[in-house]
């Protein structure tokens, strides 16, 4: 089964969403067969960075359209609140806001290095509860390191423009696929889910999923049609093949 996780490092519903599909995978039966691969869906990309405002101030401004920093403010507690229910903690007050371009980057970098589930915990981690700048590119490559990464190539990789094309060229393929925010789910190209999502909700979907792809096949027919050795019905009655 593919998963593919469309998301944005500046989406605190992703942190969650991850978590809990983490979580639903790890209880699936047939988790072996489960493939996640994870999509940049950059949510701003002109957002700046190193701007010094706060969270709030800096939420506010880049979605325009009279959102003030008190507004974000009372928003996102219950955010804080859903995350602190799994066990995450949100230092909103201290977070440095940040362009999130490098770090989708490095995501980039490390799905082709099959560590993307490690890079996005780090990030997620660093950014929301850790307070770290993910604007720096000493600090991504230290977290790079975190997760199994060679951080000097992630460090190189951050000097060049590798990647860069890719972060737009994964938002314009998601706008095609109808995605309009994060976090965003696509199961083996043909189901999806909008939002986030409880852990047993995720392990529900994997669940019927796996059931719809792979159906029961009879195999117990005998030569003449009908299965050998008998049934009980439903009605109480048991027939008997001679």
């Amino acid at each position: 089964m593919k998963i593919e996780v469309w998301s944005d490092i500046m989406c605190p519903l992703c942190y969650i969403g991850k978590t809990n599909l983490d979580k639903a995978v790890n209880q699936f039966v047939h988790k072996d067969h489960v493939e996640v691969i994870y999509r940049p869906f950059q949510l701003f990309p002109n957002a700046p960075s190193h701007t010094g405002k706060s969270y709030y101030e800096w939420t506010a401004e880049i979605h325009g359209g009279g959102m003030t920093s008190d507004f974000v403010r009372e928003s996102n507690k219950a955010v804080v609140k859903m995350g602190a229910a799994i066990g995450l903690i949100y230092n909103l007050d201290s977070l440095i806001p940040s362009n999130t371009t490098d770090a989708l980057r490095v995501a980039i970098y490390a799905q082709e290095q099959g560590k993307a589930a490690e890079w996005m915990s780090a990030v997620y981690k660093a950014y929301f509860t850790d307070a770290l700048d993910i604007g720096d590119h000493d600090t991504l490559a230290k977290l790079a390191g975190e997760s199994d990464l060679d951080a000097s190539l992630v460090l190189t990789m951050l000097s060049s423009d590798r990647y860069k094309d890719t972060v737009t060229k994964e938002r314009e393929n998601g706008s095609k696929n109808g995605i309009g925010g994060t976090p965003f789910y696509i199961f083996n190209d043909k189901y999806a889910i909008s939002g986030v999502r409880s852990s047993d909700t995720f392990l529900e979907v994997l669940e019927q999923i796996w059931r719809e792809e792979h159906p029961l096949q009879m195999i117990d027919k005998g030569a003449n049609g009908n299965s050998e050795g008998g049934i009980c019905g439903v009605d109480g009655m048991c027939n008997v093949t001679k």
